[in-house]
């Protein structure tokens, strides 16, 4: 049976890599900063307290571990400064462990955004490129999670925004979990890049619409213009990958599935 480590296990992806994992079959264990308590525990997970910045708990965490997904995150700050270091300090620890294969999630094009955060990620993704070891980057578009949040968040207030001449392509985290899954268990040497995206792309304004009814928000669906080079960025559509669909979960049918989603 394969042994698969997910480096940041407790958090939105990891979760979902660590339940994709278990029901597949396959032996898991969450390595984090530390450990969830029980209540928030996936039943059959082997949870190991590791910190990839200190080395604290690492050496013993990958012990007989065949494959190591990462999915560690932060978005602001020393957190995000010191996070492509991060990555790093995985792929050395996988590497002296024996590790035959890390995968890294990470953001489509994130080298041709000047924002922090996919900056961050970007070059995240060049160390797993120029490893010495198999690796697999998974370059994915954006969660649904992340969507509803800005709906949510700006529903408070009054209004559900809408970017201008923005479109996105999100996806659930289930599909994303299931291609790292996927390609943490590839035989071979190789280093590889994957993109994945959901199943539709889809103007920000008419998902805003689609949260608004399926949430029963009162709040007004505003289109708005998003300035500087985020919005550049997302304007020119290098957020999406429409020709490397592989999610099957629309944002609707996410909503739908979700219970207590917030209104305003």
């Amino acid at each position: 049976m394969v042994m698969i480590a997910v480096a940041g296990g407790t958090g939105l992806a990891g979760r979902a890599v660590v339940e994709h994992a278990v029901a597949a079959g396959h032996q898991v264990r969450s390595l984090s900063r530390h450990r969830p308590a029980g209540g928030k525990r996936v039943a059959g997970v082997d949870y190991r307290q590791a910190d990839f910045h200190s080395g604290e708990g690492v050496s013993a965490g990958l012990e007989d571990v065949d494959c190591l997904i990462e999915t560690l995150d932060a978005r602001s700050g020393a957190a995000l400064r010191s996070l492509p270091v991060m990555s790093v300090s995985v792929l050395a620890a996988a590497e002296a462990a024996g590790v035959a294969r890390c995968v890294l999630l990470t953001i489509v094009r994130a080298g041709e955004c000047p924002a922090g955060y996919y900056q961050a990620q970007a070059a995240r993704a060049l160390s797993y490129e120029g490893a010495a070891m198999p690796t697999t980057v998974v370059f994915c578009t954006q969660f649904h999670n992340l969507l509803a949040g800005i709906f949510a968040g700006g529903a408070k207030v009054g209004l559900v925004p809408a970017f201008k001449g923005v479109s996105i392509q999100p996806i659930a985290t289930a599909d994303v979990a299931r291609v790292l899954v996927e390609e943490a268990l590839v035989g071979g040497t190789e280093r590889k890049s994957v993109h994945i995206g959901g199943p539709a792309v889809t103007t920000m304004k008419d998902l805003a619409q689609v949260w608004k009814t399926a949430t029963g928000s009162k709040a007004m669906v505003t289109v708005m213009p998003l300035p500087g080079a985020f919005g550049a960025f997302l304007r020119a559509g290098k957020n999406l990958v429409p020709e490397h669909t592989v999610g099957t979960v629309g944002f609707g049918d996410w909503l739908a599935a979700r219970s207590g989603v917030g209104t305003a």
